[in-house]
Formats: structure tokens, C-alpha cells, sequence
């Protein structure tokens, strides 16, 4: 996996300088990027929009901000980093005392040498994000203050990708492009959920596949609102972020706690031997507390390395291309492809000689085995796959109640099928 993992981090690098918000041009040269690697369908809905609760807001642009000494020095510089404007400041021009200037100023003292990431989507308001040690070098004085940004209507962004399946059952792949300069979250994300569809369109998978690229939060909403009438067809979910970072993998269970996606995520990560940790839901997080919310109560879970705020570079200049490793990218993007491979394939089958155990052997069963380095496995699963297939149960309820892995139950279901011993 070396290799993909290398082209994510270089699609990272590529993303990671745009200024993105919830709205505006990063969004859309975001979604450029994305395009170059995967057809997408842009979705552009006007200021003032009313999805579910919440009403599209105006569009955010930037072309330039700092703060100068008087020197005309600029001690604070757009240019070097778009973390050092608060997102959605509105404009301003303006030459004022330091002591004034104070009061939008956000800065890290616990970490003096990095920059946070701040925002005011919703409430009209400037700043600047600084290092703690930067503001402390800043002499009492007066300095000159530009904000060079537009905040009018206009429209909030989003894309989708399908990977067409056999069936029209969908499963959503969603993440988000609003945060600027911050390489885990999400660019990891977008990166792991690109090369996660270009997998799935060189085979021809069950489920239909359909991946969001949306803004965080509002976006979410906005896709929601907009699909309401086909919810229905949504029978899985997963939301990807922090996808980048050196930490063990983590798996946010869905509001249901025991959707598919849960049992599926639960069991590939148990079988794979990975460091990993399975949290219950709260509705607190990503973008899976939309989907999860009760009137839609999706099946959808949120698979992250390290969670949501659970490392000290979490929202802070820190967390830059370097934070992220492609073999971190490439662990993660196995674990999707492990579990929507188990998804597809799990099936119901009945038993067509449930009256005793059927005699395999005369059936070339047992022969067919040979050789294999798992073949007592494959035959207690064999076993187990005939007992349990009574139409109620699952391949993954037989792999979970055996506690043999997915892949061996599929087999032996396979064959079984082929000796025509088990019908779906």
C-alpha cells in the first residue's frame, strides 16, 4: 500500500495551502483538485436557502489580511498562512493601539510557537490567529489593520461521486472541505475517500457507492435536506476524518449501535489485529450526528485514527503535511476497502439439506480443501455455514458467532453454493 499511500500524501500537499470555509472560491478550487482524480457532480445552492433547520448562509471570499507595525511590517501575514484570519471575518480597515487590537487576537499560550484555527461562521466578527510567541515580541504601538474580504450572497458548495453497484442500495462515503491549512483534518479525509472510490470503480461492487464532499456541519445539512425524499435508499454510511495521523484507529458507532456498518467495522477491525478502539455514539463530532440525527437515524459511523480533539495538534498550524504519514493513510484506506468488501458480500442463504449434516465428502468438498493452510478452518466454517443458514442469519452473524474470520466464511459459503448445498 505504499503507493497509494505516497499519491495521498502528494494530493494532500497539493490541498492543503487553500483557504477553505463553509462557502467561497476554496471550496470550489478544492473540489477542482478533487475533480482531476474523480468525476464529480458540483452542487451550488444560493444564499438563503432553507435546509432542515438552518438557512444557507452568505458566501465568504479573502484575497488579502495582515497586521502591520509601523514600520509597514506585517508582523501577522495572510499570505504565509490562511489560519491567521479568524474564518468569515468581515472586513476591516483600520489603525489602532496594541492594547486594542488585543481583543482579536487568538493565540495558543500552551503551545507558544504555533497558530489555532479559529472561526465566527455565524456571527459578524474579525480576528487574527497568531503564535503566543509572535504577539509577545509585538511592541506597544500603533499598527495598521486590513481584513481585504467579501461576505455577500452567493452560494455554499458541495460535490458527489457514484460508484454505480449492482444494486440501487446506497452507501455514503462523507467528509468535509471547509477546514483551511490543516492536513489531517480533513485533507487526509478527502484524500483517503478519493482513493477509496477510484478502488471501488475498478470492480463492480454490490452496494451503490456515493461519496460527499461537503462542508462541514452546514453542508451535511444542506445534502440531507436535499436528498430527503430518497433517504430510504441509504443503507450504510461512513464519515472519514483525522484519516492521516500515526494513531490507532478508532470507529464511532452509529446512533443505532448496531447497524450494519457497526458489525462490519466491529469484525473487520477484531480480525485484522490493528491497534483499535470502538467508541459508542454522541452526538458531538463530524458530520455523522447529522445523518445520525433521529428523524434519519442512518446507519452511518465515523472512522477516524486518532478522534475528534484527541491530539494536541488538533485545529493549530501544527497539524501540516508532515503530521500525516502515507503509511497511516494507506492503513486507513485498507480498512475501508476490508470493510465494504465484507459489506457486499454478506449474504443470507437457506440450508437446501437442513435435515442432518449433508455428506461433503462425496461432494468434493473435503478434497477441495487440500492443501490449504487453513483447512480446519475452512471446514468448521463450512459447518457453520450450513447450521446457521436458515435464512435468518447473515455470513457475518456466522462469522461473528464462529469467530472465524469473514473471508473464510465467504469461501466456504461459495462453495456450499457451488455444490449447490445452500441458496441465497
Amino acid at each position: 500500500m505504499t503507493g497509494p499511500g505516497e499519491e495521498m500524501h502528494a494530493l494532500v500537499e497539493r490541498l492543503y495551502p487553500l483557504c477553505r470555509s463553509i462557502t467561497g472560491d476554496g471550496v470550489r478550487a478544492t473540489l477542482d483538485i478533487v475533480g482531476e482524480y474523480i468525476p464529480l457532480q458540483v452542487h451550488e445552492v444560493p444564499t438563503g436557502t432553507q435546509v432542515l433547520d438552518w438557512t444557507v448562509p452568505q458566501e465568504w471570499n479573502i484575497r488579502d489580511a495582515y497586521v502591520a507595525d509601523s514600520t509597514g511590517r506585517r508582523v501577522v501575514d495572510f499570505a504565509a498562512s490562511s489560519l491567521h484570519v479568524l474564518g468569515y471575518s468581515v472586513p476591516v480597515s483600520a489603525t489602532m493601539p496594541l492594547a486594542e487590537l488585543r481583543g482579536h487576537l487568538h493565540t495558543l499560550p500552551d503551545h507558544p510557537s504555533w497558530v489555532p484555527y479559529r472561526t465566527s461562521y455565524y456571527k459578524p466578527e474579525w480576528g487574527f490567529c497568531l503564535a503566543q510567541e509572535t504577539l509577545d515580541a509585538l511592541p506597544d504601538g500603533d499598527y495598521e489593520v486590513c481584513v481585504d474580504s467579501t461576505l455577500v450572497d452567493g452560494h455554499l458548495t458541495y460535490a458527489e461521486h457514484v460508484v454505480p453497484g449492482q444494486v440501487a442500495d446506497e452507501v455514503i462515503v462523507s467528509c468535509h472541505v471547509c477546514h483551511p491549512a490543516l492536513a489531517n483534518d480533513n485533507m487526509a479525509g478527502v484524500a483517503v475517500a478519493v482513493f477509496l472510490a477510484r478502488a471501488l470503480a475498478e470492480q463492480r461492487p454490490y452496494h451503490t457507492y456515493r461519496f460527499v464532499f461537503a462542508p462541514g456541519t452546514i453542508g451535511a445539512i444542506t445534502w440531507l435536506a436535499r436528498n430527503a425524499e430518497r433517504i430510504e435508499q441509504v443503507k450504510h454510511g461512513l464519515v472519514l476524518a483525522c484519516a492521516g495521523d500515526r494513531g490507532r484507529l478508532t470507529y464511532k458507532q452509529s446512533r443505532r449501535g448496531d447497524s450494519g456498518i457497526d458489525r462490519v467495522m466491529r469484525h473487520v477491525l477484531a480480525v485484522s489485529e490493528r491497534p483499535h478502539q470502538v467508541n459508542e455514539f454522541t452526538p458531538y463530532g463530524y458530520d455523522e450526528r447529522q445523518y445520525c440525527s433521529p428523524g434519519f437515524d442512518l446507519g452511518v459511523g465515523s472512522l477516524t485514527r486518532t478522534p475528534y480533539a484527541g491530539y494536541p495538534e488538533y485545529h493549530t498550524s501544527a497539524d501540516n503535511p508532515d503530521f500525516v504519514s502515507p503509511e497511516a493513510m494507506a492503513d486507513t484506506l485498507a480498512v475501508c476497502r476490508e470493510a465494504f468488501s465484507v459489506l457486499d458480500r454478506d449474504r443470507r442463504y437457506v440450508n437446501l439439506s437442513p435435515y442432518g449434516e449433508p455428506q461433503l465428502g462425496r461432494r468434493g468438498l473435503y478434497e477441495a480443501l487440500g492443501g490449504r493452510s487453513d483447512t480446519k478452518q475452512a471446514q468448521m466454517a463450512m459447518l457453520w455455514v450450513l447450521n446457521l443458514s436458515d435464512g435468518e442469519h447473515s455470513l457475518l452473524e456466522v462469522a461473528e458467532r464462529s469467530g472465524l474470520p469473514f473471508d473464510t466464511v465467504a469461501a466456504a459459503a461459495d462453495a456450499l453454493l457451488g455444490a449447490g448445498l445452500i441458496k441465497e
